[in-house]
């Protein structure tokens, strides 16, 4: 493996263990170590041309070999992941078994960005729903890009533990458990979803057993809560009266909010991770869209944008929201990539 991708795979290793995934862990270190060009798969990863770490090559590897082994396809590999604690040597001798006869499976994968979707990010985004609507008062228009199945567009639907309080309906089929630090968001704002909409490059339909697949097999094996939070998501989802349409972020941003605000609503834009994966033509392009509707924001017509995105800082990411009339962008708080814990400024 080329210098750079090792690197990336070897850092994609530390962030897993680091966030609770020891099997990921093992299995990205292997592959930095002694994955090569002998095989497809080995190949396609030696002659990426993109940048390594922002197109989560080794995430979207480690998903392929997730889904393979889910498939059962390949049972030496299946037995090889949790429940079994895996173990270096034939964890990598059931990898390379699988390597040939599945090349066409393993290197399509590899064709698409990761999409975890991560559920427990919707304690982030109730964060930044509560405080929007304790500022404005008004119902809201919830969009999201990078929407995936589109489970955490029903963030409101979930029931949260946050810190010592707890928020939504007991009864609710998804739970969120969030350490919570600093002061607690404005639990008893008015809040109302009064429409949402999502888009995604490559939409996975909740409803379709294939694309709910696609979507497990990139949580990480060894994080059982994670994986059983995702399936009730996606139950909630697959019955829901929203679909996640297929769409350009860009494109689709300035479809949304290029048109007249809608009175007595707020229109609120929302992302979770997804700023990465953008190009810079395209961010340039939904910064001038959302700026010029915060021009036409006005108080019975307003405008919000909420976004938690990776900064650069290591310990997750940061959460930022910016309103308009004013359209001051203020740093809200911070939170884990996985959702475990938020901490509110």
């Amino acid at each position: 493996m080329r210098p750079d991708l090792e690197d990336a795979f070897r850092q994609q290793a530390t962030e897993c263990r680091r966030l609770g995934s020891p099997f990921n862990g093992l299995l990205c270190e292997l592959l930095a170590q002694r994955l090569d060009d002998s095989k497809r798969f080995g190949r396609t990863l030696g002659s990426w041309a993109g940048p390594p770490v922002s197109d989560a090559l080794a995430l979207r590897a480690a998903g392929a070999l997730h889904g393979l082994a889910r498939s059962g396809r390949a049972p030496r590999l299946t037995a090889q992941y949790p429940p079994r604690a895996g173990e270096p040597e034939s964890l990598w001798e059931a990898i390379e078994e699988a390597l040939a006869p599945h090349e066409a499976f393993l290197c399509e994968y590899l064709e698409r960005p990761p999409q975890t979707n991560e559920v427990a990010r919707s304690s982030a985004l109730l964060g930044g729903a509560l405080l929007i609507a304790e500022r404005t008062g008004l119902p809201m228009s919830w969009h999201e890009i990078g929407a995936s199945a589109g489970l955490n567009l029903a963030f409101d639907r979930y029931r949260y533990q946050l810190g010592p309080a707890h928020y939504g309906h007991p009864g609710a089929p998804v739970r969120i458990s969030s350490l919570w630090e600093g002061a607690l968001p404005p639990l008893g704002a008015p809040l109302q979803v009064a429409e949402r909409a999502g888009a995604d490059l490559s939409p996975l339909p909740a409803s379709s057993i294939a694309s709910r697949e696609r979507l497990m097999s990139y949580i990480w094996p060894d994080q059982p809560e994670r994986m059983e939070r995702t399936q009730a998501a996606l139950d909630v989802a697959a019955v829901a009266p929203w679909r996640v349409e297929q769409a350009a972020a860009g494109d689709w941003v300035a479809a949304r909010f290029a048109c007249a605000p809608t009175q007595d609503r707020v229109r609120v834009l929302a992302h979770t991770l997804v700023w990465q994966y953008l190009s810079e033509t395209e961010r340039d392009a939904i910064t001038a869209v959302m700026n010029e509707a915060g021009r036409r924001a006005t108080p019975r017509a307003q405008l919000a944008w909420f976004g938690m995105e990776a900064d650069g800082v290591r310990d997750g990411a940061a959460l930022h929201l910016t309103l308009w009339p004013g359209g001051e962008r203020a740093l809200v708080g911070r939170a884990d990539f996985h959702g475990r814990w938020v901490r509110w400024l």
